[in-house]
C-alpha cells in the first residue's frame, strides 16, 4: 500500500521530533550565538516544548494535505484531560502550605528514627514522599520529593555521584510508590476496573512488594552516601513566617478534590480556579506558583499524545495493505467506537441474565 501523504508526513515529524528531543542543547547554543533571535532559540531548547511544537506542525500539515475540517476533527476527538490534570495538581501540590505540611510529616518521622537528623531526612524524602503519591498521585508526589530535595539538599552542594544517585532512585520510587491503590499510577488505573483490581487486591498483591522496594532502594542509596549525607544541615528550619492551620486544611481540601475529580476536567479545573483566588487572597503565605514549569510539562504530555497517537494510528494503516486505505481518523473512530460498544456488553448481558 502506499502510504498517503498524511502518513507520510506524520511519519516524518514524529522522526523528526524525536531528534529534536535529543538536539535541545543545538538550539541553546544557538540562542547565545544569535542574541536577536534568543527568543523562539530559547523556546525550541526546552525539551517540554518539543513534541508539542511538532504536534503543532503535524496538525497544519493535516490541514494542508486533507482539509481543516479533518484536521480540527482529529483535534477534537482527543482526550486531554491527563494534561490538564498534571498541570492543575502539580501547581497545587507544590504550594507553601502543602509543601510545609509534607515537610513537618517528614521531619517528625525523621526524629523517630535512629540516624542522623540529614539522613533521615533524605531516606523519608526517597519513601515516605513516593509512597505517598498512591494517595496524592504520582505527579503530586515527584513535585513534592523534587522541591523538597532541592531546597534540603541539591541547594547545598551535592557531589555529582549523589545527585545521580539520588534523581535515579526518586523516579523508580515515584514509579513504583502509587501501586498501592488502583487509581494513582495511569498504567494502573488503565486496567483495575477491566480487571477487577480494588484496594485490598493491590495492597495484596502488588503495594506491600512496592512499598519494599521502595524502602530498600531508598535505604540503600541513604547507606552508600551516609558520608556525605552526615555533613550536610538536613533538618533547617524554613525562614518564612508559619502558615495558618486553617490554610493548610483549605489547600489540603482542593488537594484531595482535585485527586478525586481526577477524570473529570470540568470539576477540576473549576476547583483550580478557586486556589488560584485563595492562593492571591493570601499571597503573603504563598511562594511563587509553579505555574510556568506545570503549563509546560502539561504541554509536553499533551503533545506527546497527540504526536505518538497520530504515528500509531499512521503506522497501524500502513501495516493493513490488505485492507482498502480509510485515512487515518476512520482507523482512530472506528476504534474507539468498538470500545465503547464494549463497555456495554457486560452491563447488557447481566440485565439479560436477570430476565
Amino acid at each position: 500500500m502506499t502510504p498517503t501523504a498524511i502518513q507520510l508526513g506524520g511519519a516524518i515529524l514524529f522522526a523528526i521530533a524525536v531528534t529534536h528531543t535529543f538536539s535541545a542543547k543545538f538550539f541553546e547554543r544557538l540562542a547565545h550565538a544569535q542574541p536577536a533571535h534568543a527568543g523562539i532559540w530559547h523556546l525550541l531548547g526546552e525539551v517540554e516544548v518539543v513534541f508539542g511544537f511538532w504536534a503543532m506542525v503535524l496538525i497544519a500539515w493535516m490541514a494542508l494535505a486533507g482539509g481543516g475540517g479533518q484536521a480540527l476533527q482529529y483535534l477534537e476527538s482527543r482526550n486531554y484531560t491527563e494534561p490538564m490534570f498534571v498541570f492543575v495538581i502539580m501547581v497545587v501540590a507544590a504550594s507553601r502550605p502543602i509543601l510545609r505540611l509534607a515537610l513537618a510529616s517528614v521531619q517528625f518521622a525523621a526524629r523517630l528514627m535512629p540516624m542522623p537528623a540529614s539522613m533521615a531526612n533524605y531516606f523519608l524524602a526517597l519513601s515516605l514522599i513516593p509512597l505517598l503519591g498512591s494517595f496524592i498521585t504520582e505527579p503530586a508526589a515527584m513535585t513534592l520529593a523534587a522541591l523538597m530535595l532541592r531546597d534540603r539538599f541539591y541547594s547545598q552542594g551535592l557531589s555529582s555521584r549523589l545527585r545521580y544517585a539520588t534523581i535515579g532512585v526518586l523516579f523508580v520510587n515515584v514509579s513504583i510508590g502509587g501501586t498501592l491503590t488502583p487509581y494513582a499510577a495511569p498504567p494502573v488505573l488503565m486496567v483495575a476496573g477491566t480487571w477487577n483490581w480494588d484496594l485490598a487486591y493491590m495492597l495484596t498483591h502488588f503495594g506491600w512488594r512496592s512499598a519494599l522496594a521502595v524502602v530498600v532502594n531508598a535505604l540503600g542509596v541513604t547507606l552508600l552516601f551516609r558520608g556525605e549525607l552526615r555533613n550536610l544541615a538536613g533538618n533547617a528550619e524554613p525562614a518564612a513566617e508559619p502558615v495558618p492551620p486553617a490554610l493548610i486544611v483549605v489547600h489540603l481540601l482542593f488537594l484531595a478534590g482535585v485527586v478525586v475529580f481526577a477524570h473529570h476536567s470540568v470539576v477540576f479545573m473549576g476547583l483550580f480556579l478557586f486556589f488560584l483566588g485563595v492562593a492571591h487572597g493570601y499571597s503573603r503565605h504563598q511562594d511563587r506558583l509553579i505555574l510556568r514549569e506545570g503549563l509546560l510539562v502539561g504541554f509536553f504530555l499533551a503533545g506527546l499524545g497527540r504526536a505518538g497517537r497520530a504515528a500509531a494510528v499512521v503506522a497501524a494503516d500502513a501495516a493493513r495493505a490488505d485492507e482498502p486505505d480509510g485515512g487515518l481518523l476512520r482507523r482512530d473512530r472506528a476504534h474507539r467506537d468498538h470500545r465503547q460498544r464494549g463497555a456495554h456488553l457486560p452491563r447488557l448481558a447481566g440485565a439479560g441474565a436477570h430476565r
